[in-house]
């Protein structure tokens, strides 16, 4: 049977769960959401960094992404961070949408799968 370890479980969820040689991520939100959309995103993905780092991955090694936008308006400004903070040649498949998010003042959630 393969390992299961949760990362940071909590009563509602756990951050991260590693199976095999996958890390699944819960959705990151930035923690100051009177940010505007640039320091949402770079918040996002410090956040990122840190899980992916705590299940034995990083950036280079994820296979996938998801990236819900309350305001699809803001899709440019959103890759002008993701473009910065991606590795050339390590980008994952990714998919962005825009959602009703569940603190009005946010702007953004990412949700990554990562190889160990």
């Amino acid at each position: 049977m393969t390992a299961l370890t949760r990362i940071d479980p909590g009563p509602r969820l756990s951050e991260a769960s590693v199976h095999g040689d996958r890390i699944y991520c819960s959705g990151m939100i930035p923690e100051d959401t009177s940010q505007d959309i640039t320091g949402q995103v770079k918040q996002a993905l410090a956040e990122i960094d840190a899980l992916l780092a705590k299940g034995g991955s990083d950036k280079t090694r994820i296979l996938s992404a998801v990236i819900w936008l309350a305001d699809i308006a803001d899709f440019t400004a959103m890759n002008a961070v993701w473009d910065f903070w991606v590795v050339p040649g390590h980008t994952p498949a990714r998919a962005t949408v825009q959602a009703k998010m569940n603190d009005p003042k946010m702007k953004i959630e990412i949700m990554v799968v990562a190889a160990c």
